[in-house]
């Protein structure tokens, strides 16, 4: 599916089994909207699938990887040869998210969309869409036309996993100099000043931050993105891994799949993803509130509150798939609970009271 033709077909969830969904709250047997915001979550899985009797069965995360040429200017701790590292950890469960991913029964699906080098067992040359990207304090971190297919690919990957009766995707990245990337991204698209939105990413020194703010001045100045043009502010100033995200998202509203979001660089992609729809905010699911400062901001465009936070900026996936089992639990309340309608539903209930 192209990305025209997933924005075409995108439209609003359903809002007649959103209602539906919080109605049945109201008979299952506890205190009224005691489990609070994640009776919401769950009359919105409703609303995404068009069916009161919401299921979750197959869960998957998601993680779009590639380099950044910008870490030439001195805004990262490490080397690029970290993303590739850890590009190849994921499926060997050497990864932080993998073994969080383990525990909440979520399967792992590494994307090489742009890393330096390939990696054995994630690299698919049919996918990956160039080698890293240019240094956007020079040039355009890509062409518009990379920019586009790196969403597509977030979209085919949607398709893809619908198919096979994933009905839970979370959202990941990896890539050394993302958050600079992003925070570039959310600079435009939020008309802010980089110093507003830009943070320590994994924990640069005071003066590896002062770095990366100019970094991100100078290549706004130079590149001159459009900020009521998505795929011009991705492909000047963006990174492969958030066009990737900014088309898992879409797919998640073309093919009515709930798409969770993670931190910082996945909420910038969900923001460009409801720029070019805004009824792709319908399928998002936020996660955790990131330590980065453009994350809150990024999180307040779209409307959206999370669920968690817990203080996290490790990033991968892993604020995600934490709510996963948050998830799961509240699922299994509204669809295993006696009713007030049932004679266990009424005992119970004498029970609370």
């Amino acid at each position: 599916m192209t990305l025209n033709e997933a924005i075409k077909i995108i439209e609003p969830a359903d809002g007649a089994a959103y209602a539906e969904a919080q109605k049945k709250w109201l008979n299952v047997a506890k205190p009224l909207h005691s489990l609070g915001r994640l009776e919401e979550l769950t009359a919105q899985l409703c609303a995404i699938s068009g069916d009161v009797n919401t299921h979750i069965d197959k869960k998957a995360l998601v993680i779009m990887c590639a380099d950044n040429g910008v870490v030439n200017e001195g805004v990262t701790q490490c080397g690029q040869d970290i993303t590739a590292m850890v590009t190849g950890n994921f499926l060997k469960r050497k990864a932080s998210v993998s073994i969080m991913a383990e525990r909440a029964g979520c399967e792992l699906f590494p994307v090489d969309i742009g890393v330096l080098e390939d990696v054995p067992g994630v690299t698919d040359k049919r996918i990956k869409i160039r080698y890293g990207t240019e240094n956007i304090t020079y040039t355009a971190a890509m062409s518009r036309d990379e920019a586009i297919r790196a969403m597509e690919v977030g979209i085919s990957i949607v398709g893809r996993l619908k198919r096979d009766g994933y009905s839970l995707i979370a959202t990941g990245e990896m890539g050394i100099g993302n958050t600079t990337t992003s925070s570039a991204v959310a600079a435009v698209l939020l008309k802010k000043a980089p110093e507003e939105v830009t943070g320590r990413g994994a924990g640069l020194c005071k003066e590896g931050l002062r770095r990366k703010i100019d970094a991100i001045g100078r290549a706004i100045s130079v590149n001159r993105p459009e900020a009521d043009d998505v795929t011009d502010v991705l492909s000047k100033v963006g990174g492969l891994d958030i066009a990737g995200l900014c088309g898992v998202f879409l797919g998640g509203a073309a093919y009515r799949v709930p798409v969770i979001i993670d931190g910082f660089i996945s909420s910038v992609a969900a923001l460009c993803a409801y720029r070019l729809h805004p009824s792709a905010r319908d399928y998002m699911i936020p996660s955790h509130m990131s330590k980065e400062p453009g994350g809150r901001l990024a999180l307040d465009a779209l409307g959206l509150a999370p669920y968690l936070d817990c203080g996290m900026f490790l990033g991968e996936g892993s604020g995600a798939v934490a709510l996963m089992p948050l998830i799961d639990m509240a699922v299994d309340v509204y669809n295993d609970m006696p009713t007030f309608d049932s004679w266990e539903g009424r005992e119970a209930y004498r029970e609370l009271n």
